[in-house]
């Protein structure tokens, strides 16, 4: 379950990179501004990430990325593919490709299928997981804490959850509804008489569906009698008249039978067509007499029509463009007045329902409150034991479930609680980074080096429940040093163990631990700025370490000492897994 191919063209100041990748923990490294964090653009991308024309390198038409995955057959994006429509073998490799134009226009493709950027991020999700130095605002958000504890829930709290949604939007529709109804009963009293009018007189008019589009025909029928009469009358004649066309036709017909023995193979084909003629003639000749016969020239009949195309005229000045709409606004008066009439068992009834819905939505808040606090407690313990393996032995991590109080709000347990879209808890996440010190709020005590150990510490608890193949981690071990860097050097490289894992740093205990090691390098030739990556191979990694460790001026030292962290990697790594 990896990323295995990475192809980028003509994104920023990269023109042309092919990269291979392998299992396990790879780093990025390179002098800062080379454009490392041009690969993690070129991730995004894939993943759904925002295009911009900005991102298309200056003189190209557009930039393509394409990124080929090795996911498990069992793995949930195949559920997701099919989902959305894309065809695909699980026994094959997944292949992405995106390319985003001067213009700021991107397209998408699966597998050789077009998509759209939601679609993309959908699949994206499921694919790579990327981690940038922004991101530790996140744990600073008291609001997105609740989140992060119902995805450590898993599928019970995801279940809970959307049980309590259902059950909240239905007592909240209910409850909107017996309001509305409450607050216009003595409004709906006034139309009262009003509607009783008005459904007497549209009842009684017993208009028919399309009534005035048949009506308008009938008249327009009987306007025109005479002359379809005559018209009718002259086509009938034309044709059944004594020897008119019918009767010539026969004629036609009877001298044919008379010679069709002497040469059939010509004459039975033709006999057949007129006979053909002849009778579709006369059928046709029988319906024109039946027509003239029913045209009538009927004035009192007009005059019906006319009267009753008035009071339609007048209906369609009060309550609708046509008699469909009129009969549609008869019945929404009839409901509208039933509802007038019988409000009281109406509001009843609304109520009954409204307290029925509260009652279900006590018990899903509970339900669900509970199995947070479950979890609460576990993914405590769980952060404190990765912080102790990040050397942070001695910090406390708690996650604080509370109930907002509110005298308005619903009573549970005997006490007035808030309830809202995501139930009836807050959650906090809480930390004493030192002994005999209380815990306090994550988002006011904790440093960028201790934000950066506890969102690492988190994402090797998440990368055990969502099974993301692909983890990316933007300098993570910014504002660390020492002892606290291996720690996080060493948890990367375990993580690697259950996911493939990227990391760009500047550390040299980070770079040292890793399984393939990825050198990003700025050149200009003429006019032009290219970055450039290289696999490095056991040389290159000494001798980038050694530029780690040493800065600018590599000397046997620096290399002799690179030489040495990788061989206490290797060993620290074999340990470890």
């Amino acid at each position: 379950m990896m990323l295995t191919e990475l192809s980028i063209r003509n994104l920023a100041v990269i023109e042309s990179v092919q990269l291979s990748f392998r299992r396990g923990f790879q780093v990025l490294t390179g002098e800062t501004g080379a454009g490392k964090s041009i690969i993690i653009d070129a991730l995004s991308l894939i993943v759904g990430g925002r295009g911009a024309s900005d991102l298309v390198r200056y003189g190209s038409d557009k930039a393509e990325i394409e990124a080929m995955f090795d996911v498990p057959g069992d793995h949930p994006i195949w559920s997701a593919l099919e989902q959305i429509g894309i065809a695909y073998s699980a026994e094959e490799n997944l292949l992405i490709r995106r390319e985003v134009t001067a213009q700021g226009k991107s397209t998408s493709r699966i597998n050789g299928q077009m998509v759209n950027l939601t679609m993309l991020r959908e699949v994206g999700e499921w694919l790579v997981n990327i981690h940038g130095q922004h991101e530790h605002q996140s744990l600073l958000k008291i609001d997105e804490h609740i989140h992060w504890l119902d995805v450590f829930g898993g599928p019970a709290i995801s279940e809970a959850y959307k049980k309590y949604q259902a059950s909240y939007d239905q007592y909240n529709g209910l409850k909107k509804q017996l309001s509305e109804l409450q607050e216009t009963s003595k409004q709906a009293l006034q139309m009262q008489d009003l509607y009783r009018f008005q459904v007497e007189e549209i009842t009684e008019a017993n208009l028919l569906p399309d009534e005035d589009e048949l009506l308008f025909e009938e008249k327009r029928k009987l306007g025109y009698a005479e002359k379809l009469f005559q018209s009718s009358s002259e086509a009938y004649e034309a044709i059944n008249g004594s020897n008119r066309g019918i009767a010539a036709i026969n004629k036609a017909v009877q001298r044919l039978e008379e010679i069709v023995s002497f040469d059939a193979v010509a004459l039975q084909p033709l006999l057949e067509q007129v006979q053909s003629a002849y009778y579709q003639l006369e059928d046709a000749s029988f319906q024109l007499r039946d027509y003239r016969d029913q045209v009538e020239s009927n004035p009192a009949r007009i005059d019906q029509i006319e009267t009753r195309l008035d009071l339609i005229a007048s209906f369609r000045r009060k309550y609708g463009e046509n008699v469909t709409e009129i009969l549609g606004y008869l019945q929404k008066i009839q409901a509208e007045l039933s509802l007038i009439e019988h409000k009281d068992e109406y509001i009843q009834k609304l109520n009954d329902d409204t307290n029925e819905a509260l009652l279900a939505v006590i018990g899903h808040a509970t339900d669900l409150s509970k199995l947070r606090k479950k979890s609460a407690d576990q993914l405590s313990q769980n952060i404190e034991q990765e912080l102790r393996d990040l050397q942070m032995e001695r910090t406390r991590f708690a996650v604080q479930l509370t109930v907002q109080s509110d005298p308005k709000g619903i009573e549970i347990d005997g006490q007035r609680i808030k309830l809202g879209k995501q139930g009836m808890d807050q959650v906090e996440f809480l930390i004493s980074a030192n002994p005999g010190e209380p815990l306090r709020s994550l988002s006011k005590i904790a440093s960028g080096g201790e934000l950066s150990r506890i969102m690492l510490s988190m994402k090797a608890i998440f990368a055990k429940v969502d099974r993301i193949p692909v983890l990316v981690f933007d300098e993570v071990d910014t504002g660390v040093s020492g002892r606290a860097a291996q720690a996080i050097a060493e948890k990367l490289s375990l993580l690697s163990t259950s996911c493939q894992v990227f990391s760009i740093t500047h550390l040299p205990q980070v770079a040292c631990m890793s399984d393939a090691h990825y050198l990003i390098e700025k050149v200009v030739e003429g006019d032009r700025t290219y970055t450039l990556v290289q696999d490095l191979d056991s040389p290159g990694r000494i001798k980038e370490l050694a530029r780690m460790l040493g800065g600018v001026e590599v000397t046997d030292t620096t290399l002799h000492h690179a030489q040495e962290m990788i061989r206490m990697a290797e060993d620290k790594k074999m340990a470890l897994r």
